[in-house]
């Protein structure tokens, strides 16, 4: 039996559901297979929510010899074949899954036919090609997130799915079950439905049917779907804002609909963003409640996560490195940088080493000379950082 997500397998890529970013209309990916061409690339992203289709589009559109490998399950002598393929061809679109698990051997010997364009490689990774991806293998890609698929993405997709199934009854709230319970993974959504569709002689598709499938616990936010993402939103918002007990409140709705991923990625960036360097220690603390609630499990894992996320909404705020991180690289995007100063290039014998100075300061230019004046931390009004600038100042005194 050929699978339902074999059947959806998109042959071009305005099938592909979401990703318009990439895939759109006169966007990057879209223009190049226009025009016929296409250069390395490494897509990355959670799983279910496109890669392998944009990659399945790519090479369809495209029309010129192809290959898939696994990065882990095929060997070297695989690769080998590839590369003689390419030979003959003159031209290979290599499509490698799971490419941040490729090991050296098999890295070494396809850089140079990267390099010389004999292979044009399609890297498809769940992992952040920057942490896990050789830099070798990197400089010779452009890289390209896919962003979450939101529940219109998955639910129109899943209304086209119907189409392909015969005698299929479903309404909406079924519909919108399987939505959520796929957080955003497209190919879990289509199992589920396909699933749901063979277990019933009538192929009638109701949420008992549904909950027998899928033993995790769907919680309605509400009735429109972008409730899930709402309450995301009151989460952190209801952090920032220093009310613990709306904190609490969306914590449970989270809790409830077992949705940890989303709470760990919260918490992890209100530590970050709104806590700050106001109650730094707070960044720590998060990832300790995350490896417990790990450890424990739902239901005992509401018990650290009630605990920090009380404590992150006590915390007084900062968002002054934050801020700052942002003045600095919107000045990088608009070519506001200018060239390293020449005393502390790496080749530079006139560097003043401030170890080698009281206080281990020494008054030298470190900012490039076109925005040497520049300041992009403004401290807030809050202890630790009152006390971090008095200290610096301190420092600087002669």
């Amino acid at each position: 039996m050929e699978l339902l997500a074999d059947i959806l397998k998109p042959t071009k890529l305005s099938d592909v559901i979401g990703q318009d970013h990439l895939i759109g209309k006169n966007k990057i990916l879209s223009t190049l297979v226009k025009d016929n061409k296409m250069f390395s690339i490494i897509l990355y992203g959670k799983p279910g929510i496109g890669k392998t289709s944009i990659a399945n589009a790519i090479v369809n559109e495209l029309n010129k010899p192809y290959r898939f490998l696994n990065a882990v399950i095929n060997n070297k002598q695989d690769f080998d074949i590839v590369i003689e393929e390419a030979k003959m061809n003159g031209e290979m679109l290599l499509v490698i899954d799971e490419i941040h698990r490729m090991n050296k051997d098999k890295q070494d010997l396809l850089l140079p036919y990267i390099e010389n364009g004999l292979i044009i490689l399609i890297g498809l990774t769940t992992a952040n090609p920057y942490h896990k991806i050789n830099p070798a293998i990197r400089s010779r890609c452009q890289i390209f997130e896919l962003h979450e698929l939101t529940s219109a993405d998955i639910k129109k997709g899943l209304k086209k799915a119907l189409n392909s199934l015969k005698d299929v009854s479903i309404d909406e709230d079924s519909l919108n079950f399987i939505t959520i319970s796929s957080s955003g993974d497209f190919r879990s959504a289509l199992n589920l439905l396909e699933m749901a569709y063979y277990a019933d002689s009538k192929h009638q598709i109701i949420i008992p049917l549904l909950e027998s499938i899928h033993a995790k616990k769907v919680f309605f936010h509400d009735k429109d779907q972008d409730g899930h993402y709402d309450v995301l939103s009151a989460f952190q918002k209801s952090i920032r804002g220093s009310d613990v007990d709306a904190s609490l409140h969306y914590l449970a709705r989270l809790i409830e609909a077992e949705d940890l991923d989303s709470i760990y990625r919260r918490m992890t960036a209100c530590a970050y963003e709104d806590i700050g360097l106001a109650n730094p220690g707070m960044g720590p603390k998060v990832m300790a409640a995350i490896e417990a609630s790990e450890l424990l499990g739902l239901p005992e894992a509401r018990l650290p996560l009630a605990v920090v996320v009380t404590e992150l909404a006590l915390s007084p705020k900062s968002n002054s490195a934050y801020l700052g991180i942002d003045k600095a690289q919107n000045d990088i995007r608009k070519g506001s940088t200018g060239n390293v100063p020449n005393h502390i290039k790496g080749t530079s014998i006139t560097y003043k080493y401030p170890h080698d100075y009281p206080k281990y300061y020494v008054k030298q230019q470190y900012l490039p000379d076109l925005i040497k004046d520049r300041k992009y931390y403004q401290p807030k009004n809050n202890k630790y950082e009152e006390n971090l600038v008095k200290i610096n100042n301190e420092m600087k005194k002669d």
